[in-house]
């Protein structure tokens, strides 16, 4: 199997329902879902099977989804975990897939043709260790295109977001999300592979996802732990040449006012296309 889609949900309302309902439209046929819920009180399980019971999916092995004119597959798994990172990682060692997509409750694929045109690429590329693409920010209501070649410099600044990513699962045998990081395990996930394991990610050149944001990161009341996270993942990884560099450039490119005008301001459209030009 070359995908599982992996949906991490917890009272997630009719939110869980909307995602595998998009993820379902995607015209690759070799794909599962696998929903690791952390044993929700809320009718957000009973939303999802009765949609899939509509569309004609019937559960054989319990928990387990299928709908025989497609072949498709959806897996659901409840029970308690100590939140989204052991639930990611516990979802991983249950997947078939040969690559991981992470898709959010709220977030889904851009297109329906993603999975078909990620794995275009794949094949043509080798089968690399991590694929990463573009991604639709709808609070913004515009797409952050990343660069062709991910450096030091884009893993310090900003890395993509896991919804555009595909991770080969074998990653996971050596190193898995670290629960200790409450809102940068994935970002520290990332800088491991990239700095100790030297996988250099493949840009796929499409819009992977369409991302809520809102998240549990971007609060304000989480914006010093975020932050500090930041800092001490950095410290781990790059070397002190590396972060002079970087914080400099921050001083001299006055970041945060960059950080406002691309992703919370009216002008993020025509950031992200200045932007885009430097990177092409």
């Amino acid at each position: 199997m070359k995908f599982t889609v992996v949906t991490v949900s917890f009272n997630s309302g009719t939110k869980l329902t909307e995602t595998i309902k998009n993820v379902l439209k995607q015209d690759f046929a070799d794909f599962e879902i696998l929903v690791k819920d952390g044993g929700s009180k809320d009718d957000s399980l009973s939303f999802l099977k009765e949609y899939l019971g509509n569309e004609g999916f019937r559960e054989g092995t319990p928990g387990v989804y299928e709908k025989q004119s497609s072949g498709c597959r959806v897996r659901i798994v409840s029970e308690k975990d100590t939140g989204i990172y052991d639930a990611m990682n516990t979802a991983v060692k249950l997947a078939g897939g040969e690559y991981i997509s992470f898709m959010n409750c709220g977030d889904f694929f851009a297109s329906e043709d993603v999975l078909t045109n990620a794995a275009a690429v794949m094949e043509k590329t080798g089968n690399k260790e991590i694929y990463y693409g573009d991604a639709y920010f709808r609070r913004v209501g515009n797409v952050i295109h990343m660069p062709k070649e991910i450096t030091p410099s884009v893993c310090y600044r900003h890395i993509p977001n896991h919804q555009s990513c595909f991770f080969k699962r074998e990653l996971w045998r050596h190193k898995q999300l670290n629960p200790k990081y409450r809102i940068r395990a994935d970002y520290e996930f990332f800088l491991y592979q990239y700095f100790e394991n030297k996988v250099r990610p493949v840009y796929l050149g499409i819009t992977v996802c369409d991302y809520e944001g809102g998240g549990y990161s971007e609060t304000k009341e989480n914006k010093k732990r975020d932050a500090y996270e930041h800092h001490v993942i950095t410290e781990k990884y790059m070397t002190k040449a590396q972060l002079r560099k970087e914080k400099a450039f921050r001083v001299v490119t006055l970041q945060p006012v960059r950080k406002w005008i691309a992703q919370d301001s009216p002008f993020s459209g025509v950031y992200d296309k200045v932007k885009k030009s430097i990177y092409r």
